[in-house]
């Protein structure tokens, strides 16, 4: 809270995608609860019912694709109108490849594999960022990408995941650049999480959900110096940081590694 007693986003205007579940859905919870309203643009229909019967009509639910220019053309128009502005865009979709090795994939799997990937975790944040430039350039505000601390260590995913979130890692620095001093551009890279929900890739017949993975935070613990198994809300109040201009406002081309310390871990050495 500011010294007045109010949230650091009141008055504040977000577009979250992949708000619904995950750690999309910690950074919609801890916005609205720091002031923001939140307009969340999500493929499950139950998922926006239930933030809009915690969050009331502080959260517009937005049921659509992020891998289509129309669905994020009314996403931020909608957002818009309920709102009156935009100040922030989060993008947090995303797929999972559950360690894929190259040498594994049959060639025949691997186009659709790509396309159906750097669709959700790249494609669908260009896509995004474009639809909300106009607002986001009117108010001088932020865009704030998911990118995963697989953007930075290799370990932590297969080569699909990796190769996406090492590409939003360098749109973050470039759309910083080419934004500037207009709007700000930067990134979380979350380790791994507990509760979500980030599925496989069906084309290569991953029917399988982060929650459904057996023993996933006892690895997760292990695997950082914090031995943290971090929640979506850890990685949201990054967001708040970078979304808040009385915070921030200098800050851009930045990514805040929200991983519990992967990158102080001694390489090819197992933590005790």
């Amino acid at each position: 809270m500011t010294r007045d007693g109010t949230g650091w986003l009141e008055g504040h205007v977000a577009l979250v995608t992949g708000g619904a579940s995950g750690i999309g859905r910690g950074i919609v919870d801890v916005f609205v609860g720091q002031g923001a309203r939140v307009g969340v643009l999500d493929l499950s229909r139950e998922g926006l019912q239930a933030l809009r019967s915690v969050h009331g009509e502080r959260v517009l639910p937005l049921h659509g694709d992020a891998t289509v220019w129309e669905d994020n053309r009314r996403a931020v128009a909608e957002t818009v109108a309920a709102y009156g502005r935009l100040d922030t865009l989060v993008c947090s979709v995303g797929l999972f490849d559950y360690y894929a090795r190259l040498q594994d994939v049959p060639a025949e799997r691997l186009p659709d594999a790509f396309d159906e990937i750097f669709a959700v975790n790249v494609k669908s944040y260009l896509l995004s960022a474009k639809a909300a430039l106009p607002a986001l350039l009117e108010s001088e505000g932020s865009i704030i990408f998911n990118v995963s601390s697989s953007g930075f260590y290799t370990g932590g995913s297969g080569f699909l995941y990796g190769a996406t979130k090492w590409a939003l890692r360098g749109l973050v620095s470039l759309l910083a650049c080419e934004l500037a001093p207009r709007v700000r551009v930067n990134g979380i890279a979350p380790g791994g999480t507990t509760r979500t929900r980030l599925r496989g890739l069906r084309s290569l017949g991953q029917d399988i959900s982060a929650d459904q993975v057996q023993g996933r935070d006892e690895r997760i613990r292990a695997s950082n110096p914090m031995r943290a198994v971090p929640t979506p809300e850890d990685h949201a109040w990054a967001c708040v940081y970078l979304a808040c201009k009385q915070l921030s406002g200098v800050v851009t081309g930045v990514i805040i590694n929200t991983d519990g310390g992967l990158g102080a871990a001694p390489p090819g050495r197992a933590l005790s």
